[in-house]
């Protein structure tokens, strides 16, 4: 029985798949038609666009079949990392292969085409058309992947600026999403000078139409830009925080939001106040929230018809009422002067906590105290009166009047 003949592999085909031909200026290197077998059918030798037939047929399956391999691997092998990654202490590696997992399957399809186009033979313009999509591809990859890289920095930002009671700061808790616009708007810009630039791009000339441009840009946007560097004042400086309590002239309410361009405050009266953050800023702030203490004034008087010896005791039993409160500190208590219709006093004292309600509270049982420690001793409140006199014809002048203006028979 005759040996089988010998089968030869065509040694063609591999060398110039795995080293491009060289061709002539202009035209990138190939598969050649002289590395095809023998044993392919006619239409396969046919030429089709300076390649034959089975040049693309390779160059499309090999790139079809790639793509099925990567889209196929991608969510297993993320899968795996992300068991791996669990179990570190480390965030930066969750980071990482989130990024591995975000890459995008037109991504995958613009460097299989990139790398199978080296098995065709293409011209000059083909290939450079290629390789900027292969960078404008990148490039875009690049944008979408780095919100993980600024999300990662923001809220490590956010974990070192921590307050006193070891709560995330609400001023940059709040101005979070200011640093996140700035964070992509910054990245972006590098990304897309790189990308250019690596598209043979002028970079130089077109950065300088920027700068032109960006200065009619920033004349024409002067309020906006204005109220973007005061958010981010706010956040530097911190005059407010969310959650304060503000005055700014006639208006007051709560922080609820501190925007890029606007800070948004809950009023008393229940609506929403909007505020523009340069205006807020050149404005005088009181804010209620940092007060440590309360200084609280107040006055009261009583009919001239005291004795003296109650008038004397009034001061003491005043500070008896206010010291009896909790949180709160004395200041003085004195006969300031006399009035038109009263006896006037003067109260001082602190409120030892910066809660509005609480105040009121204690305002609120000092003047019941009062009250009744007053009704025990029999000394009477002052209300306004008036004393009207009478003068009638050829008769010398009277006064007329009691404590309630009531007139007397002339």
């Amino acid at each position: 029985m005759a040996e089988p003949a010998p089968v030869y592999w065509n040694m063609n085909l591999i060398q110039t798949i795995a080293e491009p031909a060289k061709g002539s200026a202009g035209v990138a290197g190939g598969v050649s038609s002289g590395a095809a077998p023998s044993w392919m059918p006619g239409w396969a030798m046919r030429s089709f666009l300076g390649n034959e037939a089975w040049v693309w047929v390779l160059a499309l399956a090999g790139l079809l079949l790639s793509m099925v391999v990567v889209l196929a691997l991608q969510p297993l092998v993320v899968g795996h990392l992300r068991k791996l990654t669990g179990k570190t202490k480390s965030h930066v590696d969750d980071v990482l292969v989130d990024a591995l997992g975000d890459l995008r399957s037109w991504f995958f399809l613009m460097v299989g085409v990139y790398f199978f186009s080296h098995l065709l033979v293409l011209s000059g313009a083909a290939n450079g058309a290629i390789s900027k999509l292969l960078v404008a591809a990148i490039a875009a990859q690049a944008l979408v992947t780095s919100r993980f890289f600024i999300e990662f920095g923001t809220k490590a930002l956010l974990a070192s600026r921590r307050g006193p009671d070891g709560q995330p700061d609400q001023t940059v808790q709040s101005a979070s999403g200011v640093i996140r616009v700035l964070s992509t708007v910054v990245v972006g810009s590098v990304i897309v000078v790189f990308a250019l630039s690596n598209m043979n791009v002028d970079v130089t000339s077109l950065i300088a139409g920027l700068g032109v441009g960006g200065i009619a840009v920033a004349l024409a946007a002067q309020s906006i830009l204005a109220d973007t560097f005061g958010s981010l004042t706010i956040l530097f400086d911190k005059p407010f925080l969310v959650g304060d309590f503000i005055v700014v002239g006639d208006k007051m309410g709560t922080v609820e939001h501190i925007g890029i361009k606007t800070t948004r405050v809950r009023a008393l009266s229940g609506e929403q106040l909007v505020f523009a953050n340069s205006d807020l800023l050149a404005s005088r702030i009181q804010n209620y929230k940092r007060m440590q203490e309360r200084r609280v004034v107040f006055g009261f008087g009583i009919i001239y018809e005291t004795p003296l010896e109650k008038l004397k005791q009034v001061p003491d039993m005043v500070r008896e009422v206010v010291k009896s409160q909790q949180s709160v500190r004395l200041d003085r208590v004195h006969f300031k002067s006399y009035g038109a219709y009263s006896l006037d006093f003067e109260v001082v004292y602190y409120v030892l906590n910066s809660d509005y309600n609480k105040y009121m509270d204690i305002q609120q049982a000092i003047n019941l105290g009062m009250f009744d420690a007053f009704a025990k001793e029999g000394i009477e409140f002052a209300y306004p009166t008036s004393v009207e006199i009478y003068k009638p014809h050829g008769a010398p002048e009277q006064r007329s009047g009691d404590a309630n203006g009531e007139k007397k028979a002339g």
